[in-house]
């Protein structure tokens, strides 16, 4: 059976810094966190690869709001990857809807190819549409590697049998790995009863408001480090 794994999101090479120390073993880079994460700019790409050595995934949206994005917007993520590309990240965090809600299979699909050979997460704009089980379906064909999701509710915690059922139905084909609103009080109770293999933390309240302590982040980071270490 593989390891566990433990992604945190930052938006500061400090907090990316201080996550890896925590135990992180992998970062995805956003801006504005605020806003539920945006595309981070290269030069912040280029010094969080200065400073880390896990493996970093760039968060690739345009602007903040719903998942449906002009010819425009899709144009500027393409060119969002070859910047990610050239700041040496090793892969990426995205997803595209179309007008009544449901996966774009042709437009992700071409973000996908743009990415390769790098991997792609499909991220909780899948928690989005209506139908999750086609939604699995239909990120499977798009080519991604994973899909971030909180299965459909609020916070991962509330979804878990939902989270369960979609790893189940992914039957490896796809890594499902939960989050939002995962902590140290509740991380092995997602990872044993989901039966996930990587999981994500955002630890928003550590860092929110524009706090920079730094100490205090790497210190929560840890806490869920050592509940993975726990339980595998």
């Amino acid at each position: 059976m593989p390891p566990f794994l433990l992604e945190i999101s930052v938006e500061t090479a400090e907090a990316a810094a201080a996550a890896e120390r925590g135990g992180a073993q992998r970062i995805e880079l956003c801006a504005d966190l605020c806003l539920s994460g945006l595309t981070p700019g290269e030069e912040l790409m280029r010094r969080v690869r200065q400073l880390v050595r896990v493996p970093i995934f760039a968060m690739i949206r345009p602007r903040a709001g719903d998942f449906v994005y002009s010819s425009e917007e899709i144009a500027q993520m393409h060119s969002s990857i070859a910047a990610a590309k050239r700041a040496g990240m090793d892969g990426f965090v995205l997803g595209v809807l179309d007008g009544e809600r449901v996966v774009d299979v042709e437009r992700t699909r071409k973000l996908v190819k743009s990415a390769e050979p790098l991997p792609v997460t499909f991220h909780r704009a899948f928690d989005e549409v209506a139908d999750l089980d086609t939604a699995l379906e239909a990120v499977f064909e798009t080519g991604a590697a994973r899909i971030l999701t909180s299965g459909g509710a609020p916070t991962a915690p509330a979804g878990i049998a939902k989270l369960a059922h979609l790893i189940a139905a992914a039957n490896e084909r796809i890594i499902i790995f939960p989050g939002g609103g995962i902590n140290a009080s509740n991380f092995s109770r997602v990872a044993r009863h989901t039966g996930a293999r990587e999981l994500h933390s955002g630890l928003g309240s550590v860092l929110a408001y524009g706090q920079e302590d730094y100490k205090l982040f790497e210190i929560e980071v840890r806490k869920l480090a050592v509940e993975l270490a726990s339980i595998t």
